[in-house]
């Protein structure tokens, strides 16, 4: 009786905006401020994706320009969930399935990303983003600012505190994603939204696609 093959990667680290999801979830928050509000948070998160700024130096005047309510937020879940990658819960399935643990870690915003996370099977134990506050209106007061996934290396420092099965491959698209490349055994720039070429000639793998990705670590 043959056996299927064993996984080439134990766990993945995944990304969500621009890799789970086709939108980056501060940006299309700031959108809805405006175009001024919108051009400006969208100029930082590049610069912070393309590695060119700190990511705490952007992240609070990113949230501060937006600051968005608890509405706007769960209407950010919703949104994640309509660009969802194509074929990425069917490939999250097949994963779970061989056995491969599954992460989500992101600097996006936890109370968007966990409904999210649900409707593609990822249980909110498996998500880390960065929390957001409101009153009880549903206004904003204000983010976890203390979360190491607020500043550009944290995604390393929250990967190598999973203990997750080895080996780990981390999958993203942006200059923060590649930082977990240290903590890790590999890392795949996931190209099916953006592609940044520093990001990609830096990392051990690119995949476009979730087909793609689930060839990587199935094989």
């Amino acid at each position: 009786m043959s056996h299927p093959p064993t996984p080439r990667f134990a766990s993945v680290v995944l990304d969500v905006d621009s890799t789970l999801s086709g939108i980056e979830g501060i940006d299309w928050l700031a959108a809805r401020r405006g175009p001024d509000v919108g051009r400006l948070v969208a100029e930082l998160t590049d610069r912070a994706m393309r590695g060119e700024t700190p990511l705490g130096a952007v992240y609070g005047e990113r949230l501060a320009a937006v600051r968005p309510t608890r509405d706007e937020v769960a209407a950010l879940a919703a949104a994640y969930a309509a660009c969802c990658a194509p074929g990425a819960g069917e490939a999250l399935a097949a994963l779970r399935g061989a056995g491969v643990r599954l992460s989500l870690v992101s600097g996006g915003l936890r109370e968007a990303i966990v409904p999210f996370a649900a409707t593609i099977g990822v249980a909110p134990g498996a998500v880390h983003a960065v929390g957001v506050r409101f009153a009880p209106d549903g206004t904003y007061t204000g983010f976890d600012a203390d979360s190491p996934l607020t500043t550009s290396a944290g995604k390393a420092v929250v990967a190598a505190a999973l203990a997750l099965p080895t080996p780990v491959l981390a999958v993203g698209d942006g200059a923060t994603d590649l930082a977990m490349r240290p903590a890790v055994a590999a890392f795949a720039a996931f190209t099916g939204f953006v592609r940044r070429d520093a990001i990609v000639a830096a990392a051990d793998h690119e995949v476009a696609s979730f087909h793609r990705l689930l060839e990587l670590v199935l094989g």
